[in-house]
């Protein structure tokens, strides 16, 4: 049988395992979600063991419903959700407390006054504003309202790592305790210009050192997984990434200027910004610069731009509204009206984009007594191409490279409406891909690089292929109407906890 890689995606909402071939086909394909915790308004956590466990789940389903032989894999890459923490037993391999995930709200107030004492100044050093993504403030909340877990930290028994780390650790049998330089991205904890953990703010949150993974770039590093643990295999886990630049590889944005963006639980776009490190941005645009996952001799880096909700404002529509019971109906339901009808939806669950404002909430406004559930969710879709093009257009400002189309992957990417959408308001054709699971695909190329299965990046790159391009269709005055009311939607929005 012909040899094969998989790639993991450890995400937000669920684990997917993906097998490729040489030739980049999909020989299976597993996903199952896992259990979401929400014990506070603004609060979202995870279980760790839980996550591991569907991780085992998904890699045996992947195999079996491929009928792919166990001696035919050649590797594992694995991507995950960053920022959300894991904090485990070293000896037990069971993990302390539940993971604060990276959407989590509960150190907004920690956050601002990190950025009220280290900004604009740090802000180069970071590659980012303190945001309440960040698991520095995440690790501090634990140790200081878990004093169990904070002794055992003090005694050596626990260690603290990202998804990709305790997912490594506990294939290897413990083996392993790492991360990709990709993973410290907007952590707080990492200085861009060193690649390197900063000691200043380890003390300003109090975090020892000893219990952080050591750094690692893709394609210097590769363990063993335990077969003990593994169903009985020993293959390398050749790969770790950050799932959004695990995609910029899936989507083959290996030049500078190459720019990608993933629409899943949330949206986050990523441009390929060369060799030399991005400076002089001015930190009001929230964007993060940080390292690109590539296997060459020469560093790469890269802007990113996101917003915490987007696919998951569709999940709203259908659990939490009971407006559509699926993602094609909201589609077909906004296919169904010429326009918004003046509604806009800022989805601002967990603050605005970029982290410019957590004390935003979500807002639907513009409604009338003609607006249905079709402008609803025209509204929902609009905003997840709305929240993009703030990123986009800081982008095109400030990387110095021109940007001359947009390669869109993740669920969200097989709405053709969003896409056409996306186009309309960037300016620019947007192109969807053949594989749209370009995290897993991204990861799956690294490792397969990093042990050989593939020659090099350029070999990856030569497999991508456009499904289908969306070109825009607006005038200037148009788009700008649109923004325009975009934008006096996230005035209402803003600051409402305030």
């Amino acid at each position: 049988m012909a040899k094969y890689i998989i790639g993991i995606d450890a995400g937000t909402t669920g684990i997917r395992a993906i097998a490729f071939d040489h030739d980049s086909n999909m020989l299976s394909n597993a996903y199952s979600e896992f259990t979401q915790y929400f014990p506070e308004p603004g609060w979202v956590e995870h279980d760790a063991n839980e996550i591991f466990d569907v991780t085992m789940a998904m890699i045996k389903q992947c195999i079996e419903e491929g009928g792919l032989d166990k001696n035919d894999l050649v590797a594992i890459g694995i991507t995950n959700q960053r920022e959300t923490t894991v904090l485990w037993d070293k000896n037990t391999g069971k993990a302390v407390t539940h993971s604060i995930v990276w959407q989590d709200m509960r150190t907004a107030d920690r956050v601002a006054e990190f950025n009220a004492k280290y900004m604009p100044d740090k802000y180069d050093t970071l590659g980012c504003i303190a945001m309440t993504n960040g698991s520095g403030p995440k690790i501090e909340w634990i140790m200081n309202h878990y004093p169990e877990v904070k002794q055992g930290i003090e005694d050596g028994n626990i260690l603290y790592g990202w998804i990709d780390t305790w997912l490594i650790w506990k294939l290897s049998g413990g083996k392993a305790h790492v991360t990709d330089y990709t993973n410290t991205a907007g952590t707080l904890l990492a200085d861009i210009t060193k690649l390197d953990y900063d000691p200043m703010f380890l003390e300003e949150f109090g975090i020892p050192r000893s219990i952080l993974p050591e750094l690692v770039l893709t394609g210097d590093f590769k363990v063993d997984s335990d077969p003990e643990v593994l169903y009985g295999i020993q293959v390398p886990i050749a790969a770790s990434a950050g799932d959004q630049t695990a995609a910029a590889v899936g989507q083959a944005c290996i030049k500078p200027g190459m720019i990608k963006n993933t629409y899943g639980t949330g949206s986050f776009i990523v441009l390929n910004a060369g060799e030399t490190l991005p400076q002089n941005i001015p930190h009001e645009t929230g964007l993060f610069v940080e390292t690109a996952n590539d296997i060459c001799e020469k560093q790469h880096y890269a802007l990113e731009g996101f917003a915490n909700v987007s696919g998951s404002a569709i999940q709203w529509l259908r659990d939490g509204a009971g407006v559509v019971t699926n993602a094609k109906e909201a589609e077909e339901l906004a296919n169904s009206v010429e326009d918004n009808g003046g509604v806009y939806f800022v989805p601002a669950f967990a603050g605005l984009p970029n982290g410019s404002d957590p004390y935003a909430r979500g807002t639907i406004i513009g409604i009338t007594r003609g607006t249905t559930k079709a402008h609803l969710c025209r509204a929902a879709i609009e905003a997840m191409a709305y929240q993009v093009a703030e990123s986009f257009n800081a982008m095109a400002e400030y990387a110095g490279v021109e940007i001359k189309s947009v390669r869109a992957d993740g669920g969200g990417a097989k709405n053709d409406f969003l896409l056409q959408f996306q186009a309309d308001i960037l300016g620019v054709p947007v192109e969807r891909p053949v594989i749209t699971e370009t995290t897993c695909l991204g990861v799956a190329y690294l490792a397969g690089v990093n042990v050989g299965f593939w020659k090099d990046m350029d070999e990856v790159a030569s497999k991508w292929q456009c499904e289908k391009r969306f070109e825009p269709r607006l005038t200037d005055e148009e788009r700008k109407k649109l923004m325009d009311g975009w934008n006096k939607a996230i005035k209402h929005a803003s600051g409402w906890l305030k």
